[in-house]
């Protein structure tokens, strides 16, 4: 059989993205995921079945048994079917050369950072971008190879992040940005005429895999680190995370709260004072407010956070 336009995914965005295509610009004539039990072998935040899109849209969904699409089940679909043009949208690994080779006209997915590729490959963008404080991203279209996030770039749109977002209102911007390259990808495809720009004069660097582990927080920090991580690494993500005592607390939700009271009576970490449930807790500059946690048991004035 001959699909015509594909879409690879393991999430709700990926969902919704089918969902924009399908209804906004021509029929996706098949979507490639993972079945649940590969879940079992990797951590995929914010993992979303998609099989009810072939009750919604009668849109096959086609259930790879590795994420890594070297399992025999895949490797045979491929070998007996067509395929033209793909998008990707939240599949966060390497689509293996045989499986490229099978699109006419290639499989696109998304990378971006504040610079421009090769800048910024790897793991995780949107969060480390977040978490280091930058204060714009710049989303590529680009076409797969064999490697991590090659500059074969079809187009770019460019949102800001503000001290206002987290990983989850982020998000929204980069669908935004993606739904405006999907229109000008598929109308190329449609035209015949996909052109990639390869030439860059930036320099490689890589973001490193992240996590849960690394949402750690350490209190010794300045309260601009402590929060970017808290919001970087916020829902769907597993969140930030520090110990109250024996118990484990996970904060979904801070901001910066003070940085001119006197709290030099206080260690970083240690609660000042909490009000209406909300912790204030002492940083090395200051101080932040924290919003909403998830903890075992209630945060009370004098625990010292570690």
């Amino acid at each position: 059989m001959k699909y015509k336009v594909v879409v690879f995914g393991v999430k709700d965005t990926s969902e919704n993205i089918v969902e924009f295509i399908h209804k906004n610009i021509c029929p996706v004539e098949l979507v490639i995921t993972i079945s649940k039990e590969v879940l079992n072998k990797n951590q995929v935040s914010g993992f979303k079945g998609l099989s009810v899109l072939t009750d919604r849209y009668g849109i096959p969904v086609f259930e790879a048994d590795s994420y890594f699409l070297t399992d025999e089940k895949t490797k045979r679909f491929m070998e007996e079917n067509e395929f033209e043009i793909a998008v990707s949208m939240g599949w966060q690994r390497l689509i293996p050369k045989y499986v490229l080779d099978k699109f006419a006209y290639g499989i696109y997915g998304f990378h971006g950072n504040c610079g421009y590729l090769p800048f910024g490959r790897g793991r995780s963008p949107l969060n480390w971008s977040i978490i280091q404080g930058d204060t714009r991203f710049n989303l590529n279209l680009f076409r797969y190879d064999e490697n991590a996030d090659s500059p074969n770039v079809f187009a770019t749109e460019m949102f800001s992040i503000t001290c206002h977002d987290d990983i989850r209102t982020a998000q929204y911007k980069n669908m935004i940005c993606s739904k405006n390259l999907i229109r000008k990808l598929l109308k190329a495809y449609e035209e015949k005429n996909i052109v990639i720009r390869t030439e860059s004069r930036d320099f490689d660097s890589w973001y490193n895999k992240r996590t849960a582990a690394d949402g750690k927080i350490d209190w010794k920090g300045r309260t601009r680190d402590i929060y970017n991580l808290i919001r970087g690494v916020a829902a769907p993500f597993p969140g930030a995370f520090t110990m109250c005592g024996e118990e484990k607390a996970t904060i979904w939700e801070a901001h910066p709260f003070d940085e001119m009271i006197n709290f030099s009576a206080y260690a970083p970490g240690e609660v000042v004072d909490v009000f209406d449930g909300k912790p204030v807790v002492r940083t090395v500059d200051g101080s932040l407010l924290v919003d909403r946690y998830e903890c075992s048991r209630k945060i009370e004035a004098g625990d010292i956070l570690e």
